[in-house]
């Protein structure tokens, strides 16, 4: 399939190439600096005295809005340096200062951007260089450390386990947990032709993709931020990829999406769809700040989801889906999912109970052992 010469390409060309716009300046409302990045050259003339200098840790920082007076900041925001990542990072800082007067501030909350290890190695499987504990590693020694007082985090990047000395007390509002279809010849998986190559990264959509589309062809080590992502696409490198819905509107582009594939379709990642801010176990200050953003209903589904990977011992070398929501009835429903690499082999289950977190955590539990029963011996291979 020629894709680069298709009329529908062109017409979806700018889409792909558009900058995500954003109702929150980054430079606005507090400082950012930069720990582990080669810094831009920087020519805006409103930027022009920005200071460029190396602390004595041996940290690279950049001062982004120079209007900020200097100040001790009240509160330190970790983050990696994605436009997603930031996106999070900003909303976070965003609802902290709608509830509590005193961060609204000049450089009451800075942003310390950090690069971690799974964002310098793109040119291989994130199972073949550690798996995703490998977004989070050094967020969460800057924390322990002392350098930032919370970190912001996407829900699914966190592995089952915490580093001792820190605790997870926060998720924000959950966005769409499905994914998107993005494809510039065709409106939906169903109607690529056969042979088509889909772009992803994940196992887990791989998995579903092939299950229920043998016919098509999966292109693994598709990684990078969305914006690298989408430019593939353009690039003719793929026929189509999925991106998490969520990600798209946090960074207000959805009008690059041809289709968004249902629950039954396309079961999403644990946690998919939900930011989860850490703190230091003894930091009362920061926890009481995060207390005040906590989205409970968020959080049990997330704890919910979590409980079902962690019995599972998943990680990124096995495709691994699962959902848990409020029902109508005020109920949690959870669905839960393991699948073969190839897609030949897909084991659901699910489990309906109080919304309640004891109840929700047992259910993760109780659904992980009986598709851990079903899948026997060598299914979860290394």
């Amino acid at each position: 399939m020629d894709i680069a010469s298709s009329s529908l390409f062109q017409a979806h060309k700018v889409a792909l190439t558009r900058q995500p716009s954003s109702s929150v300046n980054p430079c606005s409302l507090g400082s950012v600096s930069v720990i582990g990045f080669s810094l831009p050259q920087i020519s805006s003339p409103s930027l022009a005295k920005c200071l460029r200098k190396r602390s004595s840790s041996g940290f690279v920082r950049a001062c982004v809005a120079v209007e900020q007076k200097t100040r001790t900041a009240i509160i330190r925001i970790g983050t990696r340096g994605s436009p997603l990542a930031l996106a999070q990072a900003y909303e976070t800082r965003s609802k902290l200062q709608a509830i509590h007067p005193e961060l609204t501030e000049d450089g009451a909350i800075h942003i310390e951007i950090i690069k971690t290890t799974g964002d310098k190695i793109l040119s291989q499987p994130l199972a073949d260089i550690g798996g995703k504990g490998l977004f989070t590693k050094e967020i969460d020694e800057a924390l322990i450390n002392g350098h930032i007082d919370i970190a912001v985090h996407s829900m699914k990047d966190v592995p089952t386990y915490l580093p001792e000395k820190t605790v997870l007390p926060c998720n924000l509002v959950r966005e769409d947990v499905r994914d998107a279809f993005i494809c510039l010849t065709a409106a939906s998986l169903a109607d690529l032709p056969a042979g088509s190559v889909v772009g992803t990264a994940s196992l887990r959509r791989k998995s579903q993709i092939l299950h229920k589309y043998p016919s098509l062809a999966v292109e693994e080590n598709f990684r990078g931020n969305v914006q690298t992502r989408l430019s593939k696409l353009q690039g003719g490198k793929v026929h189509a990829t999925l991106l998490a819905l969520a990600g798209l509107k946090r960074l207000s582009m959805t009008e690059n999406v041809a289709s968004i594939l249902s629950l039954d379709e396309m079961l999403p990642a644990v946690a998919q769809g939900a930011i989860g801010i850490a703190c230091r176990t003894d930091d009362d200050k920061m926890a009481n700040y995060l207390a005040s953003l906590n989205h409970e209903e968020t959080r049990l589904a997330v704890a919910c989801e979590r409980a079902f990977l962690e019995t599972l011992d998943g990680s990124c070398r096995t495709p691994i889906a699962g959902y848990a929501a409020k029902d109508e009835e005020g109920n949690c429903f959870f669905r839960g999912l393991v699948a073969s690499p190839d897609g030949t082999r897909v084991l659901e289950t699910s489990r309906k109970g109080p919304y309640v977190f004891e109840d929700m955590v047992k259910m993760g539990n109780d659904a992980g052992q009986e598709l851990l029963s079903r899948a026997g011996p060598g299914f979860f291979g290394n």
